[in-house]
């Protein structure tokens, strides 16, 4: 079969690599039907180091299943499923207490395993990962459905962690496909009012389609001030780190008003700047980490399916498997929010 291999840093091909085969019995194999590119894998875009093997890559993924194993139950051949980005077994003490993203038999797609980004994925612990679901594979709410793998649940979780809900302000640090997914988090939470910090016109736009009240350009302290600014200087209740870096997750902390929260599910790619001396005073809570994405997605997907909760426009550009390599470029130059794949 076919999948996208990432060979180092601006390096993604499309080779030919093994089926997707079972090989313990609480695996499915799942034909892919949609897959997506994210923000997190431009990291390793950017960064990786040449390797002569390559690394397997994608996390998002909607597929129809092809083969289960002899212990399988929740899904049979033909189903549709969704795919969160992390798989688990569903059964441990951590998937009991609803933190699927940290499961004692759990893994990330890509690596050694298949990734999302091809013809076909091996799924393990199969029972306690796919969700079933109705639509056909052709039905048009897919590609919100696809949101559903990573973007859409992280934005969420991002709000959780923050307590968003009726009365409060919001400031979302972030205008990628994460921090848009915040927005329709905190509106259908309840948030008061929700302001998107950014400076991609194309995606501010969004965000304020999305529900985002004001739009927030500046950067660094200026950014901070004029988050105090707009809230009579005390900032916000609560705020989404959505970006990654210690310098968005420094301002994201210096934006919160005493006793607010902070949100972070931006991947970390340095800690530089972050000194609790700088929030501790004012008893900003700091919460979030990686997406338990399996946990959230029976309750975001009926309002998904009934379009309540409609991400679709993240994805701006849709490609086939051989346009997976563009579809990396596109969105390391910026000239693409998020690549949509129809394998």
């Amino acid at each position: 079969m076919r999948a996208a291999v990432m060979f180092g840093a601006g390096d993604v091909q499309v080779r030919e690599v093994p089926d997707a085969r079972l090989t313990r019995p609480t695996d499915a194999v799942v034909r892919v039907t949609h897959a997506a590119v994210c923000g997190s894998d431009l990291w390793r875009y950017q960064k990786l180091a040449p390797t002569p093997d390559g690394v397997r890559v994608g996390h998002e993924f909607i597929g129809v299943v092809e083969e289960t194993g002899a212990d399988v139950t929740s899904v049979r051949r033909g189903d549709l499923v969704l795919a969160p980005f992390k798989w688990s077994d569903g059964t441990c003490e951590f998937c009991r207490a609803g933190l699927h993203s940290s499961c004692l038999n759990g893994g990330f797609w890509g690596g050694e395993l298949d990734g999302g980004q091809g013809e076909a994925v091996r799924v393990p612990q199969a029972d306690g990962t796919l969700v079933k679901l109705d639509p056909e594979p052709d039905d048009p709410r897919l590609p919100a459905v696809l949101a559903l793998s990573d973007v859409l649940c992280t934005g969420h979780h991002a709000a959780k962690a923050a307590r968003v809900g009726p009365g409060t302000t919001v400031a979302v640090v972030g205008d990628g496909a994460v921090g848009l997914c915040a927005v329709l988090a905190c509106v259908r939470l309840g948030a008061d009012r929700v302001i998107m910090l950014g400076r991609h016109a194309r995606r501010t736009d969004l965000a304020r389609r999305y529900g985002a009240h004001e739009v927030v350009a500046e950067r660094g302290e200026a950014a901070v001030e004029r988050v105090r600014e707009l809230t009579g200087g005390h900032g916000a209740h609560a705020v989404l780190e959505c970006v990654g870096t210690g310098a968005a997750l420094r301002d994201a902390l210096d934006m919160a008003r005493p006793g607010g929260a902070v949100g972070y599910v931006g991947v970390p790619q340095d800690g530089e700047g972050v000194d609790v001396r700088r929030f501790y005073r004012r008893n900003v809570t700091l919460a979030g980490g990686v997406t338990p994405a399996r946990a959230y997605v029976p309750e975001l997907l009926p309002d998904v399916l009934s379009g309540r909760l409609d991400a679709s426009a993240v994805f701006d550009r849709t490609v086939a498997l051989d346009g997976v390599p563009d579809g990396y470029k596109a969105m390391a130059e910026r000239e693409a929010l998020k690549v949509l794949i129809r394998p």
